[in-house]
């Protein structure tokens, strides 16, 4: 469906035009993989990505549709060919979706097929999905929104007999509630996690997107002693700035390697220093789930939204923005300079 105000010939320019800049973007992103704070040529591509999907019928155009297969398809290439014998490998899918890997186990969180972009050809097909889940050991969904928690993926990992874990909110009037774990929300409790072949330490914060949702933020132990943090859609407000008080002391309890995080959260410098991570995987940027205003610009624009992730970008701390079909390799023993 292109857009209906403009014409035929029109449209069909907008079409090649992105399928330059999609072949700019790739060559851009291929000659310079992820690393601590972007250089020049990768900023320069996240803006041209920018400039694409601010079009709201980006999702019902063809370029755009098979840019995001062709880095879906990249993401499952690397997954099926990919050993990883030290440290742990994250892969970035969609809105807040991550893949890690470490010898033992993969972790799927917030995994998402992008229905929520409008469009079915845009959004991953059965084959898609169905090898996605040959590759994972769980599935962690941290809350009931459509653009972290995906029916038909959840029954994939389901009928594949893989634990799922959400929220008591999440598809209560589906048969697959029953059918999931619904682990307790405490920020004192240590859990376990049980997989076909080990054991995971678990800990589920009892977090929240403002008043909208009860929101898990899943922290991970895995078999190698690696502890992994992703806070969903994790946003305090007014009376629930109740979050902050055990944000505020986690890192000083737990220590973090990374902290999967939504990077338009309010105050995303806040929840760093209390994480207090060694690597930072912001989510949510560069994405067509949401109103065209309301998707956050790689640029930031955090005067208008009131944030300050351009602050944490320009940090000290370790930033590594994955864009679809990427994957970053964590090597805590090396310091993270892999």
């Amino acid at each position: 469906m292109p857009d209906p105000q403009l014409s035929q010939k029109d449209n069909d320019f907008i079409d090649r035009q992105n399928k330059v800049f999609f072949d700019t973007i790739q060559a851009i992103l291929k000659s310079n993989p992820p690393a601590w704070h972007d250089n020049f040529r990768r900023t320069a591509a996240k803006m041209l990505m920018d400039a694409v999907f601010h079009d709201r019928f980006a999702a019902h155009r063809k370029p755009v549709q098979q840019f995001f297969h062709n880095r879906i398809a990249q993401v499952l290439e690397g997954l099926e060919t990919t050993k990883v014998e030290h440290g742990v490998r994250i892969w970035k899918i969609y809105d807040m979706a991550f893949i890690a890997r470490t010898k033992s186990v993969t972790l799927a969180f917030d995994l998402v097929s992008g229905i929520t972009s409008g469009s079915a050809d845009f959004a991953m097909n059965s084959d898609e999905i169905n090898r996605f889940v040959r590759q994972c050991n769980a599935l962690l969904i941290t809350h009931k929104h459509q653009d972290h928690a995906d029916l038909r993926i959840a029954t994939a990992f389901v009928d594949a007999g893989l634990p799922v874990l959400a929220t008591d909110e999440t598809w209560p009037n589906e048969p697959i509630f029953s059918k999931i774990i619904h682990p307790e929300r405490s920020a004192e409790k240590l859990q376990q996690l049980k997989l076909k072949n080990y054991s995971l330490e678990l800990y589920v914060f009892p977090g929240h997107q403002l008043r909208s949702a009860i929101n898990n933020v899943y922290l991970v132990k895995t078999p190698e002693g690696i502890v992994l943090a992703h806070d969903g859609d994790q946003i305090n407000e007014d009376d629930l700035m109740m979050d902050w008080e055990w944000i505020d002391q986690l890192g000083k309890k737990h220590p973090v390697d990374v902290l999967m995080t939504n990077a338009w959260t309010t105050d995303i410098m806040r929840i760093v220093k209390g994480f207090n991570p060694k690597l930072v995987l912001p989510g949510h940027e560069i994405e067509l789930g949401h109103t065209v205003w309301d998707r956050l610009p790689f640029w930031g624009d955090d005067d208008y939204l009131g944030l300050n992730y351009r602050e944490l970008k320009k940090s000290d701390y370790p930033v590594v923005v994955t864009v679809w079909g990427e994957s970053y390799l964590y090597m805590p023993e090396l310091k993270n300079k892999k």
